[in-house]
């Protein structure tokens, strides 16, 4: 089935364009609080560390109701779930605006990340449902247009209003972006086909039907392994990432709003990608896009570790970005068919791997930074990363070959 034969006629290009901004809403409020630490820190009369709380309510909500919102996606419609989670995405995001102390910020702040979660990978797991598997690839890469955006955009919108406006101002703007989303994705909704709006009946209460979707889903070798691989990759990357801001200015003396800015190259290097990813791939393939993706990570990395002088660096980050959209696009692409027949589940499975591997990343950076250094980590990391592409890439030939699909 063609994607437009799935949305009844309507166009695939716009409908991922809607679910493209709502990716960026939640990939955006995932990030905001980050550079306007110390702003809460003073608005609250409290510490850095202690207003970081709202960080790591986000962080947590949002990689455990990961796992919630696959299950619901397949029994409800994904469609019709990112809809929502949008429109709930709204009153979170004014709530915070609205919190008079730190305490009801976290809160409001755990409850929009329980939220968000469901926006990226159900938006995911719908394209899998309506493209066929030869076009994915080029969809999902433009879908990602809006996270990666949103990323950067939420680290620079935070810190402009840290500086030059209220701490509260982003939230309303978010807001108001969740909302527009919102009642764009219900008005689509109600014109898509039956093939586009399907659901997975089953009984029994919620808990089991949960706990069997995803069972399902780890009984298959295919799944498991691409679940491990990103696991590591998120590990890999974004332990040693964590720490790449603070290294460049403790090594070359860049200031830290100067280095903080190395993220936003991270971003036009995915996006870089997501332009180009169509080329790309009927170049190099998924097996090709693979390696290139783990060797662009390895040497960016090593170069960021032990370059001579900061240009280097910034060059760095940019071809990074670049191969890291390269390598973990690919691993989408294959998460959106390791179980096609609960698909909902098995691509909140891996969103929740990749978010669990960032989070041991980083747990195992600040003790790694301080025991064999800042560069050595980062070498580690790049030469992890580098094992997971060509070990992914691996498994991706056998299983074509076991499935008789031509190598690419």
């Amino acid at each position: 089935m063609s994607g437009a034969a799935a949305t009844g006629g309507l166009s695939v290009g716009r409908t991922v364009l809607l679910l493209a901004a709502g990716a960026f809403a939640s990939a955006a409020s995932l990030r905001l609080c980050d550079p306007m630490l110390p702003a809460l820190a003073r608005h609250f009369g409290t510490t850095t560390g202690q207003a970081a709380v709202v960080v790591t309510a986000t962080s947590v909500a949002y990689g455990v109701f990961q796992l919630l919102f696959g299950p619901l996606g397949d029994r409800f419609g994904k469609f019709r779930v990112v809809a929502w989670a949008c429109l709930v995405s709204t009153l979170g995001a004014l709530g915070c605006a609205l919190s008079p102390s730190l305490e009801t910020l976290a809160v409001a702040r755990a409850f929009t990340g329980a939220t968000t979660a469901a926006i990226i990978p159900l938006s995911m797991a719908w394209i899998g449902d309506v493209v066929p598997y030869a076009e994915r690839q080029p969809v999902l890469a433009r879908f990602l247009i809006g996270q990666i955006v949103g990323l950067s955009t939420g680290v620079w919108l935070g810190g402009f209003a840290a500086d030059h406006l209220s701490w509260q101002a982003p939230y309303l703007l978010i807001a108001l972006l969740f909302s527009g989303a919102s009642l764009a994705l219900f008005a689509l909704q109600r014109r898509l086909p039956a093939a586009a709006r399907r659901t997975v009946r089953a009984e029994g209460p919620a808990w089991k039907r949960t706990r069997s979707e995803f069972a399902q889903v780890l009984s298959l070798p295919w799944a498991r392994t691409v679940l491990s691989l990103v696991f590591i990759e998120g590990m890999c990357l974004y332990g040693p990432f964590a720490f790449v801001a603070t290294h460049v200015h403790q090594r070359f003396g860049l200031s830290l709003s100067s280095a903080g800015s190395l993220v936003m190259l991270f971003g036009l290097g995915g996006l870089l990608f997501a332009l180009f990813s169509g080329r790309m791939v009927r170049r190099l393939g998924e097996t090709g896009l693979a390696r290139w993706g783990g060797a662009l990570l390895c040497l960016s990395l090593l170069t960021i570790g032990f370059a001579p002088g900061w240009g280097w660096a910034t060059l760095a980050c940019f071809v990074l970005g670049l191969g890291f959209y390269t390598l973990h696009n690919t691993l989408q692409v294959n998460a959106t068919q390791m179980a096609p027949e609960r698909r909902g589940a098995a691509v909140s499975a891996f969103a929740a791997c990749f978010f669990l591997g960032q989070s041991a990343g980083v747990t195992l950076g600040g003790w790694a930074v301080g025991t064999i250094g800042a560069s050595r980590f980062m070498a580690l990391g790049g030469l992890g990363l580098l094992t997971v592409s060509l070990t992914f890439a691996a498994a991706l030939g056998r299983q074509r070959r076991a499935a008789a699909v031509p190598v690419d």
